[in-house]
This record gives structure tokens, C-alpha cells and sequence, in this order.
């Protein structure tokens, strides 16, 4: 169990690493921002998400096996993301003309814990974040599950 221990204390401390030499780390705040963006990230590729719990509240659930694959069809849709973009309450994703509502499919479908609902046109997605979740994060999420940056 110790082992373990190591191995877990040792990926959190390398992760702390990576993100203070890649990016403007002001303060502890800002640490554990960046670290939730990626656990964020990371609950969306295996699939994850919260469901209600037998005894009440919610628990992070996984989907049966062989049903984590959503998050990769998330990953084949990048050629038709144009760019994610935020005004705080919403997070618009530009697509190319024609393929909003198969981006809209795919991320209701993988059930991200950080996504309310979309509602898509032909080019353009809206998405909705939870009530806790801040657009903000949720565009860090989908940024990298769909590779962007922000585009004007």
C-alpha cells in the first residue's frame, strides 16, 4: 500500500512540475485551478461521470467496458472544430458548416460531469455547463479533448 501511496504522491508532485514550467503559476489558487482543469480532463477520457448515489448525493461513475470509447469519437471530431470560445456563462463551439449537431451528439453522448446540455445550428454548438461548473473550465475541458485555442 505504501508503494502505491509513492506512486500517486510522485504523479501529483510531477504534474505540479509540468504546470509550473509550462504556464504562469501565480499562486496556490492558480495550482489547484490548473490541477482540477486536468482531473476535469482526464474524468472526461475515461468516460466518467456523476451519477446519484444509492445512499443519497453523487458519485463519479464509470461506463461499462467497452463504452469509454466516447471521449475518442470526441478526439476524431477535431478536424471539424474551428475553435472554443467563453463569455463566462456559455461556451460556443465553431465548427465547419454542416457538422454543429454531430459535435452536439458526441458530447452529450460522452456525458461530460462539466456539461448541462448543447443545442446546436449547422456551424455553431452552444454548451451549457453546470450550475458548479464555470464555462471558463469547461472550455479548458473541451479545448483539450478537441485540441483548440481560442479563436476570435
Amino acid at each position: 500500500m505504501r508503494a502505491r501511496e509513492e506512486q500517486t504522491t510522485e504523479a501529483r508532485r510531477e504534474a505540479i512540475r509540468r504546470l509550473i514550467r509550462g504556464r504562469r503559476v501565480a499562486t496556490q489558487e492558480d495550482l489547484r485551478t490548473l490541477l482540477a482543469g486536468q482531473v476535469a480532463g482526464e474524468l472526461a477520457r475515461l468516460g466518467a461521470r456523476r451519477a446519484p448515489g444509492v445512499e443519497g448525493g453523487t458519485l463519479y461513475e464509470l461506463p461499462p467496458d467497452g463504452t469509454a470509447a466516447l471521449p475518442g469519437v470526441i478526439e476524431a471530431l477535431n478536424p471539424l472544430v474551428r475553435g472554443i470560445r467563453d463569455n463566462g456563462a456559455l461556451v460556443v463551439v465553431h465548427t465547419t458548416p454542416g457538422a454543429a449537431q454531430a459535435v452536439a451528439l458526441a458530447l452529450d453522448q460522452a456525458r461530460l460531469p462539466e456539461v448541462l446540455g448543447t443545442i446546436a445550428g449547422d456551424d455553431t454548438v452552444f454548451v451549457a455547463p453546470m450550475q458548479a461548473a464555470s464555462a471558463s473550465r469547461l472550455t479548458r475541458v473541451l479545448q483539450g479533448l478537441l485540441r483548440k485555442g481560442r479563436r476570435s
